[in-house]
């Protein structure tokens, strides 16, 4: 077994030193945790809930089977992730169960429930989220996203799964980085990647040469997901998900093919009339969201919007009220969500206070707006 911090050499064995939320630890000849349960198992491997043994902290551990022949692609991104909407990466390990097998452990911070929990969970009382929370977890989303974008980091699989939250804390972080992929312009990438009702159209189209912007539209289904409490376009097949999307958004011109796909060469499509937002919406008022989403779900990719200008969307707005407060700390967020105890029940709501001493030009910033767009900020 060895125990690496993120900062060590992958190729030196034994015993390290590890940092860990700060402080470096040493840590004996022996797993630094006690296994809890099964968080949740794939074809990826398994995830655990554990405990260290020194702290008694709370982590998740992601297990995957380690190819010795080769570097391990979710390792390599993890360790230059680190911001307030991704789940943190407190350090790795290898263990092998034989002589034949090596695993590589994940120790990440704990959440305690994922996106798609909670919209299920207000799916089964007959409600949705309060747009307010939307707002807040939309936005943290978008943010994220916008920092792997800087680093050429697509994701590739967005979906409430993958975006762990805390309620009471109003706390968002995107995780699960199995899928995700540093993109290179001369690269060719797979088409068949993303789970199906998040998926891109381009990818439907067979693209091989997609950009973050497939990031932006998956984020555009959430937040649609998280206002009508049930996916968007949810197609039990390729065809039938292009069928769901052009339900929503009408039937792709040949500008809008050629933008996904040069070399799609089948034009042929059905008329397809599209479905009024505010008919989707039943007559919610619901303009900024609406507003917000055909900014993000479009078929041209270079017609969407960068994930860091969405953050400047007027949908926001709210959460850029002299009232609210969000403490940085060394430019990273953390929220406190405060419940407004004298406050009559009728007004009784959730409130994030907004205190910033970064420059305006930040998209952290209260005053930032569309005007003030920098797609090259380092967030």
């Amino acid at each position: 077994m060895k125990i690496l911090s993120k900062s060590s050499n992958e190729n030196q064995r034994g015993s390290r030193r590890v940092g860990l939320s700060g402080h470096s630890r040493y840590f004996p000849s022996a797993e630094p945790t006690v296994i809890k349960g099964v968080i949740g198992s794939g074809s990826f491997g398994m995830v655990y809930s554990a405990k260290l043994y020194d702290s008694n902290e709370n982590v998740a551990i992601k297990k995957v089977y380690q190819d010795k022949r080769f570097k391990n692609r979710e390792l390599q991104i993890m360790r230059r992730l680190e911001h307030p909407n991704i789940v943190r990466l407190m350090y790795y390990y290898y263990a092998a169960e034989n002589s034949n097998e090596e695993y590589l452990y994940l120790v990440l911070e704990f959440f305690p429930k994922t996106l798609h929990q909670v919209i299920k969970a207000f799916a089964q009382t007959g409600h949705v989220l309060d747009l307010f929370t939307v707002k807040l977890y939309m936005f943290q989303l978008f943010r994220g996203l916008a920092f792997m974008s800087s680093l050429n980091i697509c994701h590739r699989d967005i979906k409430p799964h993958n975006l762990l939250v805390n309620p009471e804390k109003g706390t968002l972080r995107i995780c699960d980085f199995g899928s995700a992929k540093v993109m290179n312009k001369d690269d060719t990438n797979v088409s068949y990647i993303c789970s199906r009702y998040y998926r891109a159209p381009e990818l439907i189209f067979g693209a091989v040469s997609y950009t973050t912007k497939i990031d932006v539209w998956s984020a555009g289904t959430v937040m649609a997901e998280l206002l009508l409490g049930k996916p968007l376009f949810p197609g039990e097949s390729a065809v039938d998900q292009l069928v769901e999307i052009m339900k929503v958004l009408g039937s792709p011109t040949k500008e809008e093919i050629f933008a996904m796909n040069q070399n799609y060469k089948e034009f042929k499509f059905p008329n397809v009339k599209r479905i009024p937002w505010e008919k989707l919406f039943k007559g919610k008022s619901l303009q900024s969201a609406v507003s917000m989403l055909s900014t993000v779900l479009r078929y041209d990719p270079s017609a969407r919007s960068y994930a860091i200008e969405t953050l400047a969307h007027p949908f926001f707005d709210e959460l850029r009220n002299p009232d609210l407060e969000i403490l940085y700390e060394d430019r990273s967020t953390r929220y406190e969500i405060l419940n407004e105890k004298n406050a009559q029940p009728s007004r009784r709501r959730k409130r994030v206070r907004l205190s910033c001493d970064c420059d305006a030009a930040s998209p952290y910033s209260p005053s930032y707006r569309r005007t003030r767009v920098n797609r090259a900020h380092p967030l």
